[in-house]
């Protein structure tokens, strides 16, 4: 893993000891090239042809997530499939090199295109067209069965995974044996069943992070608290975002409950941001911080994060972090009681940034070298 661009924050740095296991967070999922419009002043129309003011590249996909967690100092290992494309190049270099994962568990695919999406940003909304095919899986030794990837995973502390009815992962139960925490969230049933059945991998996770919509769906409740309450029930640590009104926790070991409001941001770009939400819970648990903190956390990287466009793009570091907390006390009308709330930040921040500039938003693939 590369350490030229290791964060200045190690937020697990107190907890480590010999025996950990070298990764801190495992994930696996699909890396899409993402190109991103920005300064459109509308949807476009059609039969016309729109200019963008601003434009920028990067890994997207399972690459949010991955990225989110180097950034706030977590070893990241991620298992995907690249193309030998030019896209795929990119996405690898910017991955290993510019963020420092670890992508010993990745391949290359030979004759395989990268998935491509390119999103277009207006009025805080998104349009996104995306173009793919589901990637091979690795070539087996002569005479074997092809196996399902990633089929052994590496050690970790923890490990996220996105649930879908139905569907079960095998990696997912092989990396809870070997000990890690698993942190699940799901996407929409188009189904219909919304049964939580259906998603034989939770009974392996530690922490569920549904949306409200979702919460309330699969437990039947009218209220999101109540969602998170039943949900607890099924999962040692059920987590649900109530979008502009924060999030609620329930730790079903203590019954200890948690409620985190928003931080009211003017929102440019909605995605990766639950991802980075995600990513921040994650953290602050490894980091065996109280749930409250986690809560805020995982919230304050994520409003962070809407504030710039595109997905791995704005993923917040702990410069970001140290930045923000720096002018938030400035303000004379600043409530001290909100204040407050993140005041935990104070010994976590690094006296010296991350190295500056950061690889991030470009308009271009890259430059031949001269």
């Amino acid at each position: 893993m590369s350490t030229e661009s290791s964060p200045a924050v190690d937020p697990l740095v107190g907890l480590r000891v010999p025996e950990d296991p070298a990764c801190d967070v495992f994930l696996t999922g699909t890396v899409f090239l993402d190109i991103v419009f920005t300064g459109l002043d509308s949807a476009p129309v059609r039969g016309t042809e729109s200019w963008a003011r601003g434009m920028g590249s990067s890994p997207g996909g399972v690459a949010n997530m991955a990225t989110a967690l180097a950034r706030l100092g977590l070893r990241t290992s991620l298992a995907a499939a690249f193309g030998d494309d030019h896209y795929g190049e990119y996405c690898w270099d910017a991955l290993e090199q510019g963020e420092g994962i670890d992508l010993s568990m990745s391949h290359t695919v030979p004759g395989w295109h990268s998935p491509v999406t390119v999103s277009m940003a207006y009025e805080g909304e998104r349009t996104m067209v995306s173009h793919g095919h589901e990637a091979p899986l690795p070539a087996a030794a002569p005479g074997a069965e092809p196996r399902a990837f990633p089929h052994c995973p590496p050690r970790a502390r923890a490990a996220v995974a996105s649930l879908a009815p139905g569907r079960s992962e095998p990696w997912v139960a092989a990396a809870a044996r070997h000990g890690a925490q698993i942190f699940a969230d799901v996407g929409w049933d188009e189904t219909g069943r919304w049964d939580l059945a259906a998603l034989p991998d939770l009974a392996h996770c530690a922490a569920f992070l549904p949306n409200a919509e979702e919460a309330m769906r699969y437990t039947g409740r009218d209220t999101p608290r109540a969602a998170a309450h039943a949900l607890a029930e099924h999962v040692p640590l059920a987590v649900v975002t109530l979008g502009a009104e924060g999030a609620y926790a329930v730790d079903a070991a203590t019954g200890t409950t948690a409620e985190v409001p928003a931080i009211d941001v003017a929102a440019l770009d909605p995605t990766g941001a639950g991802d980075v939400f995600v990513a921040g819970f994650v953290t602050g648990t490894l980091a065996d911080w109280p749930l409250a903190d986690r809560l805020a956390f995982a919230g304050l990287t994520a409003a962070l994060s809407v504030q710039e466009f595109g997905g791995s793009l704005s993923a917040p570091g702990w410069a970001e972090i140290a930045a923000w907390w720096q002018q938030v006390r400035t303000f004379e009308a600043q409530d001290p009681a909100a204040l407050e709330r993140y005041a935990f930040l104070e010994r976590l921040l690094p006296a010296a940034s991350r190295p500056w500039p950061l690889r991030r938003a470009v308009p271009t693939i890259g430059f031949r070298a001269p």
